[in-house]
């Protein structure tokens, strides 16, 4: 071995050494990925003053910010933002398209995380991820480490705490709303652990009378619980802890408060949570060890406005009547039968198994559908399938984004804004609101510089970098460049 040859080959050996001793010092221990259910940053910035110095002013002015992130889909509800922040893709790919969606087989709503074939613990639901048709950043973190990583996805509802956790999790755990205990399912767990069962029944739950900054904290001290119990952060492999928080506001009638008095105290209390929150996971991991994710679902339910006092252009669109018509209107052109399945949201679902019996062209059939909804009041645009593959318009790229051929409908329908979209038969409405929701994306780990970047950002920028972070693989349907 010639002198110079060894000497190329040690420094190459010294210097892999410093790079794998570099990217162990810099990987965190644990990742704490917060989402915040309709947390907005304009909001945050005219409460500003109420603030404790610890929470949104801390985050805020010591961590990298990004001011204006957008979801690269409509529309956006809390499943399908849950499960975009964790897969970084939309649900063109991801799969949950809603909250709720018609079941294709049965014809039945169903929930973005009901499975039939699962059963729960401490509760009777019976859900998993199975919906989820790609990897989150959890799975492929379970993935790079065989398994030894934690990872836990917590929220009080089940669709946010199942999604956040992924396939390869080892528990998703949710309030039940019917008992109030803290459940999970039998796809992670067969047993509650002790120290769930324990919590369930502590004398602080227990208390009739409790604050409503009590009744809010159940959420983080039960994090702080899952932590401390499975040990997650003690070790040099990197754990995941997922977090969905609630910025929604509901008017209370009995105490006679306003819309803005109800969300001033809704953003004081998340505000005293976060601080809370961070503080005691940076005490028991460490703050070197720990690096945090925030951000919102990017959506906002609000009363609706009262278009008409002030002759705005409204009215409504009562989705399942609209079925109804599409259906009587094929009906006198092909003969009585039932062409159409049913509606969700603005999804309309044709039967195309007993269209092709039939040995009806199903493209001449949505393209009369088309052609008849667009002469419908209060209905903007409709789209196929295949005309939401050939549109090169951006507003059909983010409806397009926002479907997904196996689980939607075969027609979508946009709403004009201003006008409000009511499903008589599961009581879904909504006003639609074609305004950006202004919120942000925090990255916040003690020591690092902090950043306000004003550059536009899509979400599904944020599991990558999650990824980059803790050097593993972005999800398998992600292709989106980190941050």
């Amino acid at each position: 071995m010639s002198k110079r040859y060894f000497t190329a080959t040690l420094l190459a050996m010294i210097a892999a050494s410093i790079e794998a001793q570099t990217a162990k010092q810099l990987t965190p221990r644990l990742v704490v990925n917060i989402a915040i259910d309709q947390l907005t940053t304009d909001y945050i910035d005219q409460l500003t003053p109420y603030f404790g110095t610890d929470g949104f002013r801390k985050l805020m002015a010591e961590g990298i910010v990004y001011q204006n992130v957008s979801y690269p889909f409509t529309p956006v509800d809390r499943s399908s933002a849950i499960a975009t922040i964790m897969t970084g893709t939309t649900p063109y790919y991801h799969g949950i398209i809603g909250n709720r969606w018609l079941n294709r087989t049965t014809i039945q709503p169903m929930g973005s995380t009901d499975d039939k074939e699962q059963v729960g613990t401490k509760t009777v639901d019976r859900p998993s991820p199975r919906n989820i048709l790609t990897s989150t950043i959890g799975d492929e973190l379970k993935v790079k480490t065989g398994g030894r990583a934690i990872v836990y996805g917590l929220s009080k509802n089940r669709d946010a705490a199942i999604l956040s956790a992924g396939h390869a999790a080892d528990g998703a755990l949710w309030k039940d709303p019917y008992t109030g205990n803290w459940c999970s399912s039998t796809y992670y767990m067969k047993a509650a652990p002790e120290w769930l069962s324990t919590y369930n029944k502590s004398p602080e739950r227990k208390k009739k009378k409790k604050t409503e900054f009590e009744e809010i904290t159940e959420l983080t001290n039960l994090a702080i619980l899952c932590m401390e119990k499975t040990g997650m952060g003690t070790d040099d492999v990197p754990d995941m802890l997922n977090i969905t928080l609630d910025a929604s506001s509901v008017m209370d009638k009995k105490k006679k408060s306003t819309w803005q008095e109800e969300v001033t105290k809704t953003y004081i209390n998340l505000d005293r949570q976060l601080a809370d929150l961070i503080a005691t996971i940076e005490h028991k991991a460490g703050p070197q060890n720990v690096v945090f994710f925030i951000t919102s679902t990017g959506y906002v339910d609000e009363p609706t406005d009262d278009y008409d006092h002030f002759r705005v252009p409204t009215g409504t669109v009562y989705i399942n009547r609209t079925a109804n018509l599409l259906n009587l209107y094929l009906g006198a052109l092909y003969g009585s039968d039932r062409y159409v399945d049913g509606c969700s949201r603005n999804q309309i679902y044709l039967n195309v198994k007993d269209i092709e019996q039939k040995r009806l062209k199903i493209n001449e059939i949505l393209s009369l559908s088309q052609s008849f909804l667009l002469q419908c009041e209060g209905i903007r645009n409709a789209y196929t399938i295949q005309s939401l593959q050939a549109s090169q318009n951006s507003n059909a790229e983010l409806i397009r984004n926002g479907m997904n051929v196996t689980v939607g409908g075969q027609i979508v329908v946009d709403i004009a804004p201003g006008w409000k979209l009511v499903n008589e038969e599961n009581q879904d409405q909504y006003q639609v609101d074609s305004r950006a929701i202004h919120f942000p994306i925090i990255i916040y780990r003690q020591g690092a510089e902090p950043q306000q970047i004003v550059q536009p950002v899509t979400i599904d920028r944020l599991a990558p970098t999650i990824a980059t972070t803790i050097h593993i693989r972005a999800p398998n349907a992600c292709s989106a460049q980190p941050l």
